[in-house]
C-alpha cells in the first residue's frame, strides 16, 4: 500500500483533461475503459480506507463521557495526509494510462450463449 501512496503523492489532486484515443488504445471503447479504471478506483478506495482505520485505531481512546475531546496532533497529521491524496479515480486513471493494470475478458458468457 505504501507503494500506491509514494506514486499518488506526485499526482496533481486537481482533474485533468485525457486524450479520449490515447486513453481507448488497449480496449477501443470507452464503457470498458471506464469500468476497468472504476474497478481498480474501488480496490484503492477500499485499501486506502482500510489503511487509514487502521492507522487511527492505534489513537483511538475509549471514553465514559463525551463531554471529553482530546486532540492528537499525530492523528490530525495522519488525516491531513490522507486527505491530500488524489481521488482514487485519478491514481487508477494513472495507473491504466502507464499500462500498470492488468484487465482480461471473461470468456464466460460466450461459452454460456453457445450451450
Amino acid at each position: 500500500m505504501s507503494d500506491i501512496k509514494a506514486r499518488a503523492q506526485g499526482l496533481s489532486p486537481d482533474i485533468a483533461a485525457r486524450d479520449i484515443i490515447n486513453v481507448v488504445k488497449d480496449t477501443k471503447n470507452i464503457y470498458e475503459t471506464l469500468a476497468i479504471v472504476s474497478r481498480r478506483a474501488r480496490q484503492l478506495a477500499v485499501d486506502l480506507k482500510h489503511e487509514l482505520d487502521q492507522k487511527l485505531e492505534e489513537f483511538a481512546e475509549v471514553t465514559d463521557t463525551i463531554e471529553e475531546v482530546v486532540e492528537n496532533k499525530e492523528q490530525i497529521e495522519i488525516s491531513k495526509f490522507y486527505e491530500k491524496l488524489p481521488n482514487p479515480v485519478l491514481i487508477a486513471m494513472r495507473e491504466y494510462l502507464d499500462d500498470e493494470l492488468y484487465h482480461r475478458y471473461n470468456n464466460l458468457r460466450d461459452e454460456e450463449e453457445e450451450v
